[in-house]
């Protein structure tokens, strides 16, 4: 029998609805570690999760047998009913309908996690909306700028 083989590195990115109540400092830590654990039960192997109040930054590395829709669904969906048993304050969470995944090479697998460990001083220069444009020029995605920041 064939054995398949894969590494692959997705840099994840999704930030919360409009409407949606920013995540508080003290329960941001929670927040990721919980959303690693959910990566890791799907099969893929979470290398850190990090972001700010209002968006996540995930690294990790995907499953053969998962795809990144599947595994998006299911760290936003069971994420968000997570958060909502933590404070009354997040009843109303949620995270966006869309999302960002972006392949990352072996050779900035460092440099990622890096830049994820950092959020919080990297948004001091720089807005969520033009560091996740960055990125989508960066990898040559078209996007409609109507869209992309829409619930």
């Amino acid at each position: 029998m064939a054995q398949s083989l894969s590494k692959i590195y997705l840099h994840i990115i999704f930030h919360t609805k409009t409407t949606s109540p920013g995540v508080m400092d003290q329960d941001i830590e929670r927040l990721h570690a919980y959303v690693g654990q959910l990566i890791n039960e799907t099969g893929c192997y979470s290398i850190i999760v990090g972001g700010v109040k209002d968006h996540v930054h995930v690294l990790c590395a995907l499953s053969r047998d998962v795809t990144v829709s599947h595994l998006v669904e299911e760290i936003k969906r069971n994420s968000s009913r997570w958060i909502k048993n933590v404070n009354p304050r997040y009843s109303n969470f949620a995270w966006q309908g869309g999302y960002a995944a972006f392949s990352v090479s072996q050779s900035v697998v460092d440099k990622t996690i890096s830049y994820i460990k950092n959020q919080a001083q990297h948004h001091c220069s720089i807005s969520f909306e033009n560091e996740y444009k960055r990125f989508m020029d960066m990898y040559q995605i078209k996007y409609d700028e109507r869209y992309v920041f829409c619930d």
